[in-house]
C-alpha cells in the first residue's frame, strides 16, 4: 500500500526498526546556494506570443504557479551525517543505499559515507547523464549527476541482472542482427532525459527526477514485495516506482507542497498518509492531503 509521512526525517527515522529496509533511494538538496524552483506554465496560441511552435504558429506563455525551496546548508555534512547515519542502521542485511548528489557535494559525500559503511562497501558511483538546459561559455557545461551505490554486506546483496532493461548500441553494425535487436545492459553511466516539460509524468515539483531512472534502481536492486525508503522524497518518483513494481514504501518529507504532490501523484495505489510529530507533540490538524488519500 506504501506510506507517505509529513515530518522532519529526523524525527521519523530513529522509530523505523534496525534491518528493516531493504533499499533506500535519496535525493538530498544539493546544497548549491541557490533557491530550487520551477514554474508551471501553459501556452494559447497568439500571432504576437513570445513563443514559436509547431510549423511556425506563435503562442503566449502564461505562467500559472511557482513553487521552490532554499537549497543552501551552512555545512551540508553535517547536516547530512546524522541522516545516513540512520539509513544504514535500518537497512536490511542484504540492503542498499543509493545516494544521489551533484558534482558540488560528491566527493564530501563519498568519504563520508566511506566512514559509516566501510570503503568495502562501496559498489559504484553511477553517472545520470543528461542533455538540456543552457550550455556555459566559461567552462565545460555540467550535464550530470552522481549516485553513490553503498551496501550493506558486499558480499550479499541484490542484484537482479536479469531485470535490467537493454538499451541500443552506438555501433549496432559491428555486433551483428540478433545482438543489435537484444540491446547491451547499461554501464555505471546512464543517459536519460529529464522529465520533459509536455510529459504526462511532469509533476510540477521543482526537484523531480525521472522514473525510468528509478525504475531501474528498483528492479535490479530490490524484489517483489521489499520494502523501500526515500526520507528526501520531494515528488514522490520512487514511490511511483516502487507501487508499479510490487514494491512497499515510505516516503518522507518536510515540505507540505511535495507531500500534496505524492499523494495526488499515487493516489492509484491508495498510499496511507501521516502527519508524524515526535512523541509528546500534539497531531496537526491541517488538511494537508487530498480526499483520495484521507
Amino acid at each position: 500500500m506504501g506510506r507517505i509521512v509529513l515530518a522532519d526525517n529526523m524525527d521519523v527515522l530513529p522509530t523505523i526498526a534496525e534491518g528493516s529496509v531493504n533499499l533506500i533511494y535519496v535525493d538530498p538538496p544539493f546544497n548549491t546556494g541557490k533557491v530550487q524552483a520551477r514554474t508551471r506554465i501553459r501556452t494559447v496560441r497568439d500571432g504576437s506570443g513570445d513563443r514559436r511552435g509547431f510549423q511556425g504558429q506563435r503562442y503566449q506563455t502564461i505562467k500559472l504557479h511557482t513553487s521552490g525551496y532554499p537549497d543552501h546548508f551552512d555545512d551540508f555534512t553535517a547536516f547530512i551525517e546524522p541522516r545516513l547515519v540512520e539509513a544504514f542502521r535500518v537497512l536490511a542485511g542484504d540492503g542498499a543505499l543509493f545516494f544521489h548528489v551533484d558534482y558540488r557535494e560528491v566527493h564530501y559525500c563519498k568519504v563520508l559515507l566511506d566512514a559509516i559503511f566501510g570503503r568495502e562497501c562501496f559498489m559504484n558511483e553511477l553517472i545520470w547523464a543528461y542533455d538540456y538546459g543552457a550550455r556555459s561559455k566559461k567552462k565545460w557545461s555540467a550535464k550530470h549527476d552522481n549516485i553513490l551505490w553503498y551496501v550493506k554486506d558486499p558480499r550479499s546483496y541484490t542484484f537482479n541482472y536479469d531485470e535490467m532493461d537493454r538499451i541500443p548500441y552506438m555501433a549496432p553494425g559491428l555486433v551483428g542482427k540478433e545482438k543489435a535487436a537484444r540491446g547491451k545492459t547499461p554501464t555505471d553511466v546512464w543517459w536519460h532525459t529529464i522529465v520533459p516539460t509536455n510529459s504526462e509524468e511532469k509533476t510540477g515539483y521543482p526537484t523531480q527526477k525521472p522514473l525510468g531512472v528509478l525504475e531501474r534502481i528498483v528492479k535490479v536492486h530490490s524484489n517483489p514485495g521489499d520494502l523501500l525508503m526515500d526520507f528526501f522524497a520531494g515528488s514522490g518518483t520512487l514511490g511511483e516506482a516502487a507501487a508499479r513494481n510490487g514494491r512497499d514504501f515510505v516516503l518522507i518529507d518536510n515540505n507540505p507542497e511535495a507531500v500534496q504532490v505524492m499523494a495526488r501523484r499515487l493516489a492509484f495505489c491508495k498510499p496511507e498518509c501521516v502527519n508524524f510529530e515526535p512523541s509528546g507533540y500534539p497531531p496537526r490538524q491541517e488538511a494537508l492531503f487530498p480526499a483520495a488519500c484521507e
